[in-house]
């Protein structure tokens, strides 16, 4: 496995123009406002919370897909009604973005990258990135609204297009097995960000090492682009 370390050699970033990230657990931790959401469509409908297995599911499946695996058969349309009437808002509150995700960006596009969003969201993608300030760090932004949903990789084919790019030159950070298969079917690298399970050209554990490769980018194998940075961060 290899894994985004201080000393990993940096040539993993050679070739490198752009880069596209999932947005739940990889820009933000979503787990709770996940949680929330489709609990709060279970409590309309007289249900108990969600159980472990759901909770995997909606995390990584777009949001038909995940209101149809919570909803008992043939209460699907209720289910769509409670939905319609939920403000995501009030529960925005609960996404805690990725430590280190502002600076690792800020030396991404230092670093003359292209920034770019694919994700099984629908309509809450924009609302996320204008509430926590970063909507001008990516684009394109493609979500499932516009696109089959991951793991079909019609979303990052987008993306290459759009960018004029080769999948040689384009990286997909994600955290599922449907990320990775959808940046295989691309034929884009895949970085895996805290999944160790996956298959993946390269693990990443924070990005405050990632962000110092990219602010590195250029300076070769020196001890400057291998340096440890100690101490707390902002």
């Amino acid at each position: 496995m290899r894994l985004c370390t201080d000393f990993t050699d940096p040539r993993f970033l050679e070739g490198l123009t752009g880069l596209v990230f999932d947005c739940d657990g990889v820009l933000f931790d979503s787990w709770e406002v996940n949680k929330a959401y489709y609990n709060a469509i279970r409590k309309g409908l007289g249900l108990e919370p969600m159980d472990p297995e759901m909770e995997h599911y909606v995390h990584a499946h777009a949001v038909n897909e995940s209101v149809a695996r919570i909803t008992p058969a043939g209460r699907l349309d209720e289910a769509q009604a409670v939905r319609a009437s939920l403000d995501y808002r009030e529960l925005i509150h609960l996404m805690r973005p990725a430590p280190g995700l502002a600076h690792m960006l800020d030396a991404a596009r230092g670093a003359g990258l292209r920034l770019g969003v694919f994700t099984n969201r629908t309509t809450t993608m924009e609302l996320v990135l204008d509430t926590f300030g970063l909507d001008h760090f990516f684009e394109p932004v493609v979500t499932a609204r516009d696109v089959a949903p991951k793991p079909a990789p019609d979303g990052l084919r987008r993306i290459l297009g759009r960018w004029r790019a080769t999948a040689g030159q384009v990286a997909f950070v994600g955290d599922t097995v449907l990320d990775q298969r959808a940046a295989r079917g691309a034929g884009v690298r895949f970085w895996a960000y805290r999944a160790p399970a996956l298959a993946a050209d390269l693990h990443i554990d924070d990005f405050w090492c990632l962000g110092r490769h990219l602010a590195g980018r250029g300076k070769g194998p020196g001890v400057e682009a291998h340096r440890v940075v100690r101490g707390n961060f902002p």
